[in-house]
């Protein structure tokens, strides 16, 4: 059974390395490991960044170190008084996948969000991401407007 649990500035470097090795599956450029470590260290510090590190205790390689994690921000809502929570990274670790690691991580971030009163919990993903998709899907993450309504998108600018 997959566990996860609230990660700390102690963690960093694990953090670090997940996101690196997240974004070197999409050939995605990313920070050196101690520079992003240093700023995740920054970020959660802050207290507007949280992340849940998830662990395969089935994993004979290495059972003790986290093999995925999910990256949640927090801001402040307009239109009510609560938070909003930005899902902003969830990562499985190749050799983990289908084991339920990414649900865990998923579930354990809905409650935690909900813990720290957020109102609702948003995210993006690529369409041809249908396992991603289809895991969102599954706990009540809708695309559509309304019911039956039009596909939500999506968009991003680099500045």
């Amino acid at each position: 059974m997959s566990q996860t649990r609230l990660a700390t500035s102690a963690d960093a470097h694990d953090i670090a390395r997940l996101l690196r090795a997240f974004n070197a599956e999409y050939d995605d450029i990313v920070p050196e490991q101690r520079e992003l470590a240093e700023r995740m260290s920054q970020l959660l510090a802050a207290g507007d960044t949280a992340v849940l590190l998830g662990y395969d205790p089935d994993d004979a390689h290495d059972p003790g170190a986290p093999h995925g994690l999910v990256v949640l921000r927090f801001r402040p809502a307009i239109w009510v008084a609560a938070p909003e929570c930005y899902l902003a990274e969830l990562y499985v670790a190749p050799g983990n996948r289908g084991r339920g690691l990414g649900r865990a991580l998923l579930n354990a971030a809905i409650e935690y969000a909900r813990g720290r009163g957020a109102a609702w919990m948003d995210l993006g993903t690529s369409e041809d991401d249908v396992a991603a998709r289809a895991l969102y899907e599954s706990v009540g993450f809708v695309n559509r407007e309304g019911e039956g309504g039009p596909i939500q998108y999506v968009y991003e600018l680099d500045l």
